[in-house]
């Protein structure tokens, strides 16, 4: 292996001006995570007026003390939902519980009731899914009115919806995946199966309440006069339904109670993969702030990020000297070793075999795979079309899609066309998926695509015998700019769950450390191609 050295002028006066820009980036990122704080506040003194723990001073209870919390999905729902703050009503995230590395999600009753919106579904269902990929425990913190009932079709009919949450903990517990509950408020309607589906329920006394219809649906349906304790409290519930397994005090006690049944029921799986003394890079991952153009157009040295990103600043570059617009190489990020996939421009025909070599070799060492997306697609033309780009391009898509190692995406730059999807991004399934402040992906770029129909609209015309300015093609180009450059944005990712957050570059290594220590407690699997088309 090679250290990789940083030929940076970090002094200089483009990496100020490179390092300045991104600043802004980065302050904006902090302010977007931090909008939850500034929203809701009369409901959160609502909820700890009843004698609560707010949603995340639960999970802050859970957790071990000083232990990492990796909170997935914290923008999903941005800008979506009138008065919704970022995260749509529900917290999931990886945390460690006496030793052990557990999915948490927990429902944000303060945020329109811990009702259920379409990403809120979405999002649970998500975090339930990279648990079972990774044999998580599942710890479900309910305190929820159930759906929002304008969001149906988001909610209800479909797979990966609702209803998916409660297949999936059948699934999970079927597999021997602990499924544990606390019920810390509201449970209704479809929401009561989340606990009673769970393998052990905890219930706070006079504080949870869990049943299909409650007193004034009882009432409608039946006539029935009930109060809601009798209906379907914790008493009730512990002592004659037998629905709940454990009857706590206050949400303290049990969330004691929880890390208790951890303790008895789970254990934290042991490495199937080797590792080795983690060694910090060479250079301060900080610095990536200044190694990324200003100037969005421009591509970042991947070297020059690879070097503040893995161990020691080691990195064994395959092919050298070969389809240069893809570095491909093996290195180690917290002692965990990966190969590494890192575009440096469009993808020629020789980086996409490049590609196919090197994943399969990593499939067959059971080496995880880091993609680093930044590319503006396959390279296009005549020359490249009697090259045979289609087929290379396609031998790559295969090899990425059939690569059954742990497989991560992160968008770092641009991500266009069929160069996103061969960089195994979302409609592929990595474990994980995440943008930088700066990436963007879309079909085409803002310019391309405004091009593109500007041609489609001209050609038009030209058929029709009308004249078309250049005033007013320009006119007809900026808002599709505007749109393609919105639609681009990681927020906008982030919002639909396309990725699973927005990373600081400097945050990267610490989070892929955690992840590949994760993947490393599951057993590999055997990887069998696809067809490469010769």
């Amino acid at each position: 292996m090679s250290v990789l050295q940083s030929h940076v002028a970090t002094g200089g006066e483009e990496f100020r001006r490179n390092r300045d820009a991104y600043a802004g980036l980065i302050a904006q990122l902090h302010r977007r995570r931090s909008e939850y704080e500034g929203m809701g506040q009369r409901a959160r003194d609502r909820h700890e007026s009843l004698g609560k723990l707010l949603p995340r001073d639960r999970v802050d209870v859970l957790l071990d003390p000083g232990s990492p919390f990796l909170e997935l999905g914290e923008l999903a729902g941005i800008d979506m939902y009138d008065s919704v703050p970022p995260g749509a009503g529900i917290i999931t995230g990886i945390g460690q519980v006496g030793g052990v590395s557990c999915m948490i999600i927990a429902n944000d009753a303060p945020v329109k009731g811990g009702t259920y919106y379409t990403m809120t579904a979405k999002k649970h269902v998500r975090a339930q899914k990279i648990a079972w990929q990774h044999r998580l425990p599942n710890i479900t913190l309910v305190d929820s009115g159930g759906a929002n009932l304008p969001e149906q079709p988001g909610i209800f009919p479909d797979v990966g919806q609702y209803g998916s949450v409660f297949n999936q903990l059948v699934r999970q517990s079927a597999e021997g995946i602990p499924q544990i509950s606390v019920v810390h408020g509201a449970c209704t309607a479809g929401g009561t199966y989340v606990p009673a589906l769970c393998d052990i329920t905890i219930i706070v006394r006079e504080q949870g309440y869990l049943h299909l219809g409650g007193p004034e649906l009882t009432f409608a349906a039946t006539g029935e006069d009930v109060d809601r304790e009798t209906l379907g409290g914790a008493q009730m519930h512990s002592s004659i339904s037998g629905v709940t397994d454990y009857l706590a005090e206050n949400d303290r006690h049990a969330l004691a109670m929880v890390r208790d049944v951890v303790g008895d029921t789970c254990r934290r799986a042991p490495l199937a993969r080797a590792v080795r003394t983690p060694a910090e890079p060479r250079y301060d991952p900080g610095e990536i702030h200044g190694l990324i153009p200003e100037d969005p157009r421009l591509p970042a040295d991947i070297r020059e990020i690879l070097a503040r990103l893995v161990d020691d600043s080691y990195f064994d570059e395959f092919k050298l000297r070969y389809g240069e617009s893809l570095i491909c190489g093996f290195a180690y990020i917290g002692g965990f070793k990966v190969g590494i996939l890192a575009n440096q421009g469009v993808i020629f025909s020789d980086s996409a075999l490049k590609a196919v070599h090197f994943i399969d070799l990593c499939c067959k060492q059971d080496i995880p795979l880091l993609f680093m997306a930044d590319n503006s697609g396959f390279m296009v033309g005549r020359e490249a079309e009697h090259g045979g780009i289609s087929k290379d391009g396609a031998k790559m898509i295969t090899a990425m899609a059939s690569a059954n190692v742990p497989k991560y995406n992160i968008i770092i730059g641009k991500s266009y066309g069929a160069g996103y999807m061969a960089m195994c991004s979302r409609p592929f399934e990595p474990h994980f998926a995440f943008g930088w402040p700066n990436g963007r992906a879309a079909l085409m770029g803002p310019e391309q695509a405004a091009i593109t129909l500007a041609m489609v609209q001209r050609q038009k015309r030209a058929r029709d015998g009308e004249d078309w300015p250049a005033e007013a093609e320009e006119a007809f180009k900026e808002p599709i700019r505007r749109d393609f450059e919105a639609f681009a944005s990681m927020y906008n990712f982030a919002a639909n769950l396309w990725i699973d957050g927005i990373l600081d570059p400097a945050e990267t290594r610490q989070v892929m450390t955690l992840l590949l220590d994760l993947a490393a407690r599951v057993p590999g699997q055997a990887s069998p191609f696809g067809v490469l088309r010769m």
